[in-house]
């Protein structure tokens, strides 16, 4: 018995097919529909690719479709934590006397059949849709779509377990040992008697003596603290932190993170409290934060809700609580979490192959820590 299958669900095959498999779109689920594909790919030329196959009869419904379009737009755009948010709407079943129009931030397409594909708008943002497009018909063109968008999904799922997939932790663990030696070691040199002036003395941060190209103390300071709560406090944070960055990026790039992090945070205490002994490795911390506010946006379709109601608000109550605590360098929780931030750009995501992403990141990275050092020499 031969299977027959209708055109208008051989077009939309073709056409998932050719976005899920050629250019990164994931199908999406959004609730109250019926006939309709939705697929998403937040670095597509089109955020969002909308295949209809519902009727639409008269204008008021192409309105209403589209007024629906928003909606879900605006939903998503909200889950993603987009900045914008723009669409392909490609219709496959329109009354002749219906015009599509122009809409913001939604082009909409009518295709009567899969050989209209090589007309605009489509062409303009996919050139090789016509030559990728499988060309079986029926019962062949079902089992390549369903075979191919297995293996497709099956390779994702590999990279995503592969980046989310626990691993040894040796970096973070080898930091926090140092900080512990480190302490308790100052603690033993100053006779249990931990002032300012013997921090100073073992490395602790002081705007006069970086100016006197003292600079080692950039990074000294970072591992110094005043107590035994201090140090408690700061190496729970960076257990926490330091373990979930690592685990993205590896000890290399954690590494990097880390000390970019903890020179970006003293540059900036040095600037805003010049006559300030400082010490801690909360201004690190801090980076590690702006390292996962980074990794959150670029992964937000799987970690939107998490960047949401964990990683945004602690930043903020961990600033907010820095502002009213006496003795908390709130500068450097600031200047460590923008320069995490922008160190974790220039250092790119595993699957982000866009170079261009990863030079904007070393280009902003080296003009922060320039500024800063061009702010505390020439203008402090």
């Amino acid at each position: 018995m031969q299977i027959k299958v209708e055109e208008k669900d051989e077009m939309i095959m073709r056409l998932v097919h050719y976005f899920v498999t050629e250019e990164d779109y994931s199908p999406i689920v959004v609730r109250g529909v019926k006939d309709e594909i939705w697929l998403q790919n937040t670095s597509g030329p089109y955020k969002i690719i909308r295949i209809n196959a519902n009727y639409i009869h008269n204008k008021e419904q192409y309105d209403f479709d589209i007024m629906k379009l928003n909606n879900v737009m605006r939903q998503i755009k909200r889950k993603t934590l987009s900045w914008s948010m723009n669409a392909l709407n490609i219709l496959l079943n329109v009354n002749s006397d219906v015009k599509i129009e122009e809409n913001k931030n939604i082009e909409s397409v009518y295709l009567d059949n899969i050989k209209e594909i090589s007309e605009p708008p489509i062409i303009n943002e996919f050139p090789e849709i016509n030559e990728k497009l499988l060309k079986e018909d029926g019962i062949s063109l079902m089992i390549d779509v369903t075979n191919d968008i297995n293996k497709k999904t099956e390779k994702e799922n590999k990279k995503f377990e592969k980046l989310f997939s626990p691993k040894k932790i040796v970096a973070t663990n080898a930091i926090i040992v140092i900080n512990v030696i480190a302490f308790f070691l100052t603690l033993l040199l100053s006779n249990m008697n931990l002032t300012a002036s013997k921090l100073v003395e073992y490395g602790g941060l002081f705007a006069p003596y970086i100016k006197n190209m003292e600079l080692y103390r950039l990074i000294a300071a970072g591992f110094l603290h005043v107590s035994i709560f201090h140090l408690l406090f700061n190496m729970y944070a960076l257990y926490i932190l330091g373990t979930q960055v690592e685990n993205f990026v590896g000890k290399t790039k954690f590494l990097i993170i880390y000390f970019y992090s903890m020179i970006t945070a003293s540059l900036m205490s040095a600037i805003i409290h010049p006559s300030v002994v400082s010490v801690g490795a909360s201004g690190a911390i801090f980076g590690l934060l702006g390292a996962l506010l980074y990794f959150g946006y670029y992964y937000r379709l799987y970690l939107g809700s998490i960047l949401k109601n964990q990683i945004i608000p602690l930043i903020v109550i961990n600033l907010l609580f820095g502002m009213i605590m006496p003795g908390v360098d709130n500068a450097a929780h600031i200047g460590g979490l923008i320069g995490g931030l922008f160190i974790a750009l220039a250092l790119g995501v595993e699957q982000n192959n866009e170079e261009k992403f990863k030079v904007n990141g070393i280009i902003v990275s080296l003009i922060f820590v320039a500024f800063l050092f061009y702010t505390l020499f020439f203008i402090r």
